[in-house]
């Protein structure tokens, strides 16, 4: 039984290797193909960023350069949209697209969207699990074969505790999603609205976008195996457990 369980997570995680190489492959040739595409009106990806802030009355965001290609972020708490070296400088549609992205997050943070409040109030959580998870299950396991006589179940509540803090990377994965989909989203139209793109352009736009989201899926499917496989295995080394 543990082999078959491991040939299919073999099996799973290949296939979302597969996929990922496939996201990656995906988003990187859309953007060199638009990164080409110049805009009509010349607009680069800062004078995106700055334009689309100020008509929307944001005026307490920093536009930062940073190194790297598709590095681009917000960085929220130090009110700071970071461009990459790809994006700031350019004025192709690719990289108003993505600095139109970026700002947003801006917005979903200016909203008070729930999904992008959720994201952040979970990351002090996941990064706490992920170092308890596995401690959790091998503590779990030698209370388990300590009290195996007095309190059998003690042992897997505490390892089952491990399972759940494990499953936040999950979760995070699984608000992280719709929470970019939401910010290409407004990106697209921002740039509608406020003239930067032509329809044409806006068409260029809208691919680049829906090909980094690729990447977002590809992760979530990920930690789903990931967790899949590290909650079947608990259930197992705690089902022999029961059966010796």
């Amino acid at each position: 039984m543990y082999l078959q369980d491991y040939l299919w997570f073999l099996g799973a995680i290949v296939l979302c290797m597969i996929f990922s190489i496939y996201a990656s492959v995906k988003v990187n040739k859309t953007f060199a193909k638009y990164n080409t595409v110049g805009t009509l009106s010349g607009i680069t990806g800062y004078d995106t960023a700055l334009r689309l802030m100020y008509s929307n009355g944001i005026t307490d965001i920093t536009i930062g350069k940073i190194r790297g290609n598709l590095t681009d972020y917000y960085h929220p708490s130090k009110k700071i949209v970071n461009l990459s070296e790809s994006t700031y400088a350019s004025n192709s549609v690719a990289a108003v697209a993505v600095a139109a992205h970026e700002i947003g997050h801006v917005m979903q943070k200016k909203d008070g969207f729930f999904l992008y409040k959720l994201r952040s109030a979970i990351v002090p959580v996941v990064n706490f699990g992920s170092y308890l998870a596995m401690p959790l299950v091998l503590i779990g396991l030698i209370i388990d074969i300590v009290l195996s006589n007095t309190d059998p179940n003690i042992g897997f509540y505490i390892a089952l505790a491990g399972v759940v803090l494990y499953g936040g990377s999950l979760v995070f994965a699984l608000v992280t999603l719709p929470v970019e989909l939401n910010a290409s989203k407004r990106a697209k139209k921002m740039l509608i609205e406020e003239n930067i793109l032509t329809q044409e352009e806006s068409k260029g736009a809208e691919k680049v976008l829906s090909a980094a989201a690729l990447t977002y899926l590809a992760s979530l499917l990920t930690s789903f195996v990931y967790f899949l496989r590290f909650f079947v295995y608990v259930l197992t080394i705690f089902g022999r457990r029961n059966r010796n």
